[in-house]
């Protein structure tokens, strides 16, 4: 188990056996998440973005979607 210490800024290090194992470098953005009453960190990288890729189940439709009101916008 590795362990850190919050600062008086609220920060806190990530240890680098953490960081090494997960990917987490400098500028990557981290997710604290509340579930069950546990805090956990979540790096959101792009394996997190593809792991949710078809959760919402419309087959790429508000991905589409989303693109169309982009280039509706640029059009503007």
């Amino acid at each position: 188990m590795e362990t850190s210490v919050v600062t008086v800024k609220g920060q806190i290090v990530v240890p680098a056996k953490i960081r090494r194992k997960f990917g987490i470098k400098k500028g990557t953005k981290i997710a604290f998440v509340e579930q069950n009453g546990k805090l956990m960190i979540q790096p959101l990288d792009k394996n997190y973005f593809e792991s949710l890729a078809g959760i919402l189940g419309t087959d790429g439709d508000m991905l589409k979607g989303l693109m169309e009101d982009k280039k509706k916008e640029r059009e503007l």
